[in-house]
């Protein structure tokens, strides 16, 4: 960005984020495992008292999809779901999907959830809860109420257009890849350790290289605070270019 250094060619991490092509634009499935339980019939008068009841098994736990939504760590995830194991745990299950940094996780990645709630079948099953139409009706699926976005650089932009949309922040598809792939090609990780910002602490970082105080004082309410966060970074970045500039559209270099 303009005062800032130019900074065409950052430094790139190999992208961490893993993600699941087939989580994506569908809804969330709960996959209960079928675990053995035991209900003791009422014993006879004359039945000794160790045969009135039997004991019940340990309450299996329960897999099930979930959704990551903004504001999601891996901590709260396992604490609201009570995950044996915890956070650790949790990741260790989801590993494939996450990548190798657990604190980077995505609105709309699928996790695998193994929960030791009793209630956990009853919450995921509330969609499909709804009574059927009258007769001659049909019943309809019921759609997920949230859009839900690929976690991959396609995906991050359309969700950050939305985003744009409803803040009246301008910019176009081609704008934002253009210069995403420009300043970062596509890494979100990436970061500039080597010019006249880095020089002075304040190295350019994610998709569209932002600097600290430029991602903070143009940070779009309801994104992330995490510089790195793609969808953070890249409306921060399209509203400094939009105050700017006019757009991001209107970026063909360094700026």
């Amino acid at each position: 960005m303009a005062g800032r250094g130019k900074h065409r060619r950052p430094r790139t991490n190999p992208l961490t984020r893993g993600f699941i092509a087939a989580g994506t634009g569908g809804a969330a499935l709960t996959l209960p495992l079928l675990g053995a339980t035991y209900a003791s019939a009422a014993a006879p008068q004359s039945a000794p008292a160790a045969a009135q009841s039997v004991p019940q098994a340990a309450q299996p736990a329960k897999s099930l999809a979930y959704t990551v939504v903004k504001g999601d760590s891996l901590a709260r995830i396992a604490d609201k779901y009570d995950v044996s194991g915890g956070w650790k745990q949790l990741y260790k299950d989801n590993r494939a999907a996450v990548g190798d940094d657990p604190k980077l996780i995505h609105p709309g990645l699928k996790l695998t959830v193994k929960t030791t709630k009793t209630d956990a079948k009853k919450k995921t099953a509330t969609k499909s809860s709804a009574p059927a139409k009258p007769a001659g009706g049909v019943a309809q699926a019921t759609q997920a109420s949230a859009k839900t976005y690929a976690n991959n650089l396609d995906g991050w932009i359309r969700e950050a257009l939305d985003i744009m949309a409803q803040k009246g922040i301008p910019g176009s598809y081609d704008g934002i890849y253009r210069n995403v792939m420009r300043e970062s090609s596509g890494n979100p990780l990436a970061i500039n350790n080597w010019d006249s910002n880095a020089a002075k602490g304040t190295p350019s970082k994610g998709l569209l290289q932002t600097i600290d105080p430029t991602f903070q004082a143009y940070h779009v309410d309801g994104t992330s605070w995490d510089p790195y966060d793609p969808v953070a970074n890249i409306t921060a970045a399209c509203n400094y270019a939009a105050d700017r500039y006019g757009s991001i559209d209107n970026v063909n270099g360094p700026y």
